[in-house]
């Protein structure tokens, strides 16, 4: 990337980042964590049993409306009832109890002939007060609270066992955290700061009061409360139903008159108690957990202990994403006793993660293609979202929807950059070389970045000449507008070929097509992919004559030279004007071998190098062993038959039968490669060279004195104006060692090759 590029990611990361910690944008956090909620709910499932949890619920439900003695009688008039139930709680061993209903009135303040109706209930109340096992709830909306009544407030000694019920509505009314310390008058003697019903319950069941730290924070019991220092403690709801054991009040009611101490002792013992209201319409609050509630049942109907449950009365296909205030209470008294309340990073820490992931999504934006960049940036999001759900399983609330949103945002407005200005020079640089340049080199100069410069590297690649054979011909019967179009037609397709099969042409030289395989891109099977590219080409070719109207009667063949081996590739030219191309014997190899082909009738050669290469994927069969011009040592030459498994049979046999007249043919064995040439001779070019080459030397007699030797020179064919001619010499030694430099001569000067 180039300086201006980072520059532009840093300063969008920053400004994406600092939009999004804005105050107005407070509810994403909100959000953030109902998901996560919701995320940890599906990957995790439900975090604890429901029968360790140290929280219980008395519901004060539809059932208990419906059933006598409940039923038809205000609720006010529920004292007698209350106190049966919260006398059986607390001889089976509850902790304490607390409620999260308000009975501000009583009705013996209403009736005089009702005096003593909430006598059995004040005095369990008063009982339970004086060992702390009790604490009743108010509301603290106004100046003055809605408290108890004044009976119920006496009973339990006023101020020492009330406590606060109010809990925090954020900016979208939903309720995600709970105070755990509240103000209130103190009847005109100033305000007083009490725990809240949450912090009192938990203090008490643990028998310590929470200590308060040097920063506000509160300590209870070694446990520091996340969000104290804020007086904001962040609710871990369990997900789904039921996380909460619930027992409905009207069936305890009839277990205590019933007697049936020992299922209150199994169900309450050393449980926190808390009694509310757990209707259809009243007290219910919308949470974080509304993306992760179920459909509610009936209260313990898994362990009833008289009445079965009024199953009617609930629909099992409703969810509501609302739930009964009374288990806000319970979940923040069982974050407090379990020590697994919500920890939120904090507001410097929340924002620079955020913009550091969105630091991070801006870079891969400017440094990688858009659809690269576009699919890096996704499968970032799902990793981030799958660690904060990790880390949410562990009570760690990790910023969600702002980096998502800002990577989101950031990737916007830096495509939009890149467009109109970090992309812009290469998109001038590709229109401007497009026409000149293979796309390969194109895009390894754009991603370089810098512009091209004269010189070179030694690389490994393969050099394909290709040429028109007899093109001369062709072209003086065209007119020069029918050429034109012709060449274009036939460059056009072989040059697809090349380009789909990873090369790029280097070059155009009148009808000849010079590519290259292996630069500037790398590509370690270049030798295969520049021999299937030539099959491709003699094929296509074939098409061309058939279906062109233009080809149609002309039969053009193409004969085509490969080599490979090390070669200088790079942009090599004057400093005004220069080419990426590629210089070297192996590309000089590669032209005559394309010469090559005149001399055995063959439309591909490959050097010895590219045969070796090729990983067995070609069938080829090998053709001679020559020496060209420019080189002093040999090369074997082979031509590509087809791919395995393409190969035609009869072409495979006639390939067997060549290789064994070859081989009688280099052991001197001149009566065998005439049988064995000659068998195919009338379907094979090459071969039918060969045969007639050995039919001369099969009829020469030997010179049949002992101090002389036949020595035979491979021939081969001579200039393209001139008859094949065969070189056959028998000297003496003597002779040969005088006069061997003059013979060489000859047999250059007549255009003799091989051995």
């Amino acid at each position: 990337m180039r300086r201006r590029d980072i520059l532009a990611a840093c300063a969008v990361a920053v400004a994406v980042g600092g939009v999004l910690a804005l105050p107005a944008l407070d509810r994403l956090e909100g959000l953030s964590i109902d998901a996560l909620f919701w995320l940890r709910h599906k990957a995790v499932g439900r975090l604890n049993d429901p029968a360790r949890s140290p929280t219980v619920v008395v519901a004060i439900d539809e059932e208990t409306y419906r059933t006598p003695p409940f039923a038809d009688i205000p609720n006010a008039m529920w004292t007698p009832e209350l106190a049966e139930v919260l006398d059986a709680v607390l001889e089976g061993g509850a902790k304490v109890v607390g409620f999260d209903i308000v009975y501000p009135t009583s009705v013996e303040n209403r009736d005089e002939r009702l005096r003593g109706f909430d006598r059995k209930f004040l005095l369990t109340l008063r009982n339970a007060a004086r060992s702390g096992k009790v604490v009743l709830g108010k509301v603290q909306h106004q100046e003055y609270p809605v408290a108890p009544s004044r009976g119920q407030s006496f009973a339990v000694g006023n101020e020492k066992n009330i406590r606060a019920l109010n809990v925090i509505n954020d900016d979208d009314e939903i309720i995600r955290r709970v105070p755990m310390t509240l103000d209130s008058e103190n009847r005109g003697a100033g305000i007083r700061r009490d725990p809240s019903l949450a912090l009192e319950l938990a203090q008490r069941a643990l028998d310590t009061e929470a200590a308060r730290q040097p920063d506000g924070g509160l300590m209870l019991g070694g446990y520091r409360i996340p969000g104290s220092e804020r007086n904001a403690m962040p609710l871990n709801f369990d997900g789904g139903n039921g996380d909460i054991p619930t027992y409905s009040l009207a069936d305890l009611f009839h277990c205590a008159a019933a007697g049936k101490a020992e299922y209150f002792r199994r169900h309450f013992a050393g449980k926190v108690v808390l009694i509310g209201a757990t209707l259809d319409v009243e007290d219910r609050r919308l949470t974080a957990k509304r993306f992760t509630t179920a459909a509610e049942r009936p209260a313990a109907e898994n362990d009833r202990c008289v009445r079965p449950p009024m199953a009617q009365l609930f629909r099992g296909d409703l969810v509501r994403d609302t739930i009964p205030g009374v288990y806000v209470h319970a979940t923040a008294v069982n974050n407090l006793l379990r020590g697994d309340a919500l920890i939120e990073v904090g507001r410097p820490l929340y924002a620079a993660i955020s913009v550091g992931l969105i630091g991070a999504a801006a870079f891969i934006t400017v440094a990688l293609s858009p659809i690269m960049a576009a699919a890096a940036l996704g499968a970032a999001g799902a990793a981030w979202m799958g660690l904060a759900t990790a880390a949410f399983r562990h009570g760690m609330a990790l910023p969600l929807f702002d980096p998502l949103i800002g990577a989101a945002v950031a990737f916007a407005i830096l495509l939009g950059y890149r467009f109109a200005v970090a992309d812009r020079d290469k998109r001038f640089l590709r229109r401007s070389f497009a026409l000149y340049l293979a796309p390969a080199v194109i895009d390894k100069l754009i991603e370089s970045d810098t512009p091209p410069a004269l010189g070179g590297e030694s690389r490994d690649v393969s050099v394909l000449f290709s040429d028109i054979a007899g093109f001369s011909k062709i072209s003086e019967s065209l007119s020069p507008a029918e050429l034109v179009s012709l060449m274009n037609e036939y460059l056009s397709a072989m040059t697809d070929i090349v380009e789909q099969h990873g090369g790029f042409v280097d070059k155009y030289i009148g009808d000849a097509i010079v590519a290259v395989f292996g630069a500037p891109l790398d590509d370690p099977d270049h030798a295969l992919n520049a021999v299937r590219a030539a099959l491709a080409c003699r094929a296509r070719l074939i098409d061309l004559n058939q279906t062109v109207p233009a080809f149609q009667g002309r039969a053009l063949a193409v004969r085509i030279g490969i080599n490979t081996g090390e070669a200088l590739v790079g942009n090599i030219g004057s400093r005004r004007r220069f080419n990426y191309t590629v210089m070297g014997d192996m590309v000089n190899l590669a032209s005559r071998l394309e010469g090559v082909n005149k001399a055995y009738g063959t439309d591909i050669t490959i050097a010895d190098t590219t045969a070796s290469r090729l990983g067995g994927r070609i069938a080829c069969r090998e053709i001679d062993t020559v020496r060209v011009v420019g080189r002093d040592r040999p090369v074997s030459i082979f031509e590509p038959l087809a791919e395995i498994g393409a190969l035609d049979p009869a072409r495979e046999n006639a390939a067997a039968i060549y290789a064994a007249g070859l081989a009688a043919w280099r052991a001197r064995d001149f009566s065998a490669a005439v049988a064995a040439f000659g068998g195919i001779a009338d379907r094979d070019p090459a071969a039918a060279k060969f045969a007639a080459r050995a039919r001369m030397l099969a009829a020469a007699q030997p010179v049949p004195q002992p101090n002389r030797r036949v020595a035979i020179a491979r021939f081969g064919l001579g200039q393209p104006d001139k008859p094949q001619r065969i070189a056959m010499i028998g000297i003496e030694r003597q002779y040969a060692a005088h006069h061997g430099d003059k013979i060489r001569r000859q047999l250059v000067a007549i255009g003799v090759s091989g051995e």
